[in-house]
């Protein structure tokens, strides 16, 4: 147990020394382990953070944690779909965490500092997305609501073809019946309208909608996603 536990720190150092060399931009690092998930939650955010917000796909346990550059506790147990991991870790630091069952993988990850969302998010569900828009619109609203506007502004310019004739298919225009729900609609509206439009263009997967015809670059840099 003792020299699985070398080795994995010391592959998890080699990571860590990496990103601060080279700057990675990829966060998440799955690793296969027989018939136990290993992956490496690197903290690539540019400053220190106090935990670490992961939802899976299914219930899992975690079997295993170990930290390099700090130390963070799983609150609420080992066992469940949704953990949050809280402590501290350094800049660059990175969190090794191994669950069973070995085919269980996370949906949503995010570092936090304190109560607050910090860096990018990695998700991998149209829903997730969805809850992402709609939190980091709200968000958007309230802080810096000219920005927001300007990235609507660039999204519909982006998509003028594409938004013209999917308008002219729901019978309405996109744009006038969006951007009243995005001024004034609570988080959950704004989430439930974008999974209504996805919904309508047939799209069942998140690379349907990032590959598909919209282009969502200027939300998407707006909101830091």
């Amino acid at each position: 147990m003792i020299r699985r536990r070398t080795v994995w720190t010391m592959l998890g150092l080699v990571i860590v020394l990496s990103l601060a060399t080279f700057a990675a931009e990829q966060w998440v690092v799955p690793v296969t382990a027989g018939e136990t998930a290993v992956w490496f939650f690197n903290n690539t955010t540019g400053s220190p953070v106090t935990g670490l917000q992961i939802e899976f796909d299914q219930e899992v346990t975690i079997v295993n944690k170990i930290e390099v550059g700090g130390l963070v506790t799983p609150l609420g147990g080992t066992t469940g779909n949704t953990f949050i991991l809280a402590g501290e870790l350094v800049k660059y630091g990175s969190i090794q965490l191994d669950w069973q069952p070995a085919n269980a993988v996370p949906t949503f990850a995010m570092w936090l500092s304190g109560e607050k969302a910090v860096g990018t998010p990695y998700f991998t569900t149209i829903g997730k997305l969805g809850y992402l828009f709609g939190q980091g619109i709200v968000h958007l609203r309230e802080t810096d609501p000219a920005a927001l506007a300007a990235a609507f502004d660039q999204f519909f310019l982006d998509n003028a073809e594409y938004l013209a004739g999917l308008s002219e298919s729901l019978g309405m225009s996109l744009a006038d019946s969006l951007m009243p729900i995005i001024m004034a609609s609570p988080a959950e509206g704004i989430e439930n309208f974008f999974n209504t439009i996805v919904g309508m263009l047939g799209v069942t997967t998140l690379e349907g909608v990032l590959q598909g015809g919209i282009d969502f670059s200027a939300l998407f840099a707006a909101l830091g996603l």
